[in-house]
Parts: structure tokens; C-alpha cells; sequence
């Protein structure tokens, strides 16, 4: 087994940072000078983000690291990823502004961009960055041995459980709000009957796989807080 390649993967954490910081400059041109200063896309970025950084680093990592972990990392990402980004942007569509931005647009004290910019756009980008550090430093390094195989079943268990219940929960709380007979009404049935936010539980646990796929080497162990 080789050691780790820091020197490549500090220089992919560099060049992604770069590109984050590039998506969320757009999007927020878009919300300024196309849509007319809404800015809930930026959800939709939130997923679609992370599968740009996952196919960035895998172009970068090329003969770094193992090969089938760097596809099954960038696969993982890209499906949940792209999946979440489609489900936001279908939910958006025809509806008012986020009233969350609609509330901090309303607070600015000074210019609303640049407050949009540093209450908003800014920690999103850190975050999806710094997030992002289990998918990046995942797939550089070459490991063996059974431990090898054992982690990457936990860790892609893992992620097939939290898919599973982020995209059935989605599922089911818009069949509910999309029924006029529940308005007012509480979602307690199928995954919301036994956890209060099984779309958030799903997430999280996407992510304890994802950070879980790299457990067999030191290096994964950096990755590791982020997703936590």
C-alpha cells in the first residue's frame, strides 16, 4: 500500500474551493439579474454543488487513488446529489420565495446583495465545501486488505439506508401537502410516523456513508468530522 498523496489532494481541496466559490458567484448573478432577486435556487445548487465537486475531484485524483472507489464515491454523490437538486427545484416551481431569504433580504442594513452575500451565499459555499471534504480526500490513496472490503459495504449500506428514507420521505410529505384535505394537518404516517424528519435522518446518514468509504486508510479520518 503507498502512502497518501497529500500534495494532490491539498492541491484538489484548492481547486475545488475555487469552484464553489465560481457556482455560488453564479447563482448568485442569477438571482440578481435574471430572476429578479430571488434567490432560492441556491438550494437547488446545494446538491447539484456537491456532485460538481465529486466529478472534479475525479478527474483530478486519476491514478491517485483506487479507481473503483473513486467512481463509487463520485457515483454515490452524483445520484443523491442530483436527485436532491431536481426534487427542490420541482418543489419550487410556481411557488413564492423561500421566506426564509424573503427574511433576510428584508433585515439588510445596508446593500440586500452584499447581505445576501455574506448572511447566505458565503456559509453555504464554506459549508458545502468543508462538507465536501469526505468525497474529496475519499478518493485519493490506495488501500487492501479485507478491512477494505468491509468498509466499503458498511459505508455503501450506509448511504443505499439514507437515499432510501430521504427520497421516500420527500415522496411522501408532497403527496400530503399536495392533498387540500390536509391543510393545517401534521404528517404522521409511513417514514414520518417513525421519525420526525426522515428526510434529514436520510441526508445525514448519505453522508455517514460517504465519509464511511474512506475509514481504511489514516487519511479518512479527516473526512470524517465534516459530515457529522
Amino acid at each position: 500500500m503507498t502512502g497518501y498523496p497529500w500534495g494532490a489532494a491539498l492541491l484538489n481541496l484548492e481547486v475545488t474551493a475555487g469552484v464553489v466559490v465560481a457556482l455560488f458567484a453564479a447563482a448568485l448573478g442569477v438571482a440578481v439579474w435574471v430572476r429578479g432577486g430571488r434567490h432560492d435556487g441556491i438550494d437547488v445548487l446545494w446538491g447539484g454543488g456537491f456532485a460538481v465537486v465529486a466529478l472534479v475531484t475525479l478527474v483530478l485524483s486519476a491514478g491517485q487513488g483506487d479507481a473503483w472507489r473513486r467512481w463509487l464515491v463520485t457515483a454515490l454523490t452524483c445520484v443523491w446529489g442530483l436527485r436532491l437538486a431536481w426534487h427542490i427545484a420541482h418543489r419550487n416551481r410556481g411557488a413564492d420565495e423561500d421566506p426564509r431569504y424573503a427574511a433576510v433580504l428584508a433585515e439588510a442594513p445596508g446593500h440586500p446583495v452584499a447581505h445576501m452575500v455574506r448572511k447566505v451565499y458565503l456559509p453555504q459555499a464554506l459549508v458545502l465545501w468543508f462538507v465536501s471534504l469526505a468525497v474529496q480526500l475519499g478518493q485519493y490513496g490506495f488501500a487492501d486488505g479485507p478491512w477494505t472490503v468491509v468498509v466499503a459495504a458498511v459505508g455503501t449500506a450506509l448511504w443505499v439506508v439514507g437515499f432510501a428514507f430521504e427520497t421516500v420521505g420527500d415522496a411522501q410529505l408532497a403527496a400530503f401537502r399536495a392533498d387540500p384535505a390536509n391543510r393545517g394537518r401534521v404528517l404522521d404516517s409511513g417514514l414520518w410516523r417513525y421519525t420526525r424528519h426522515p428526510n434529514y435522518f436520510g441526508d445525514a446518514a448519505v453522508w455517514w456513508g460517504l465519509a464511511v468509504l474512506g475509514l481504511d486508510r489514516p487519511a479518512g479520518l479527516v473526512g470524517w468530522p465534516p459530515p457529522r
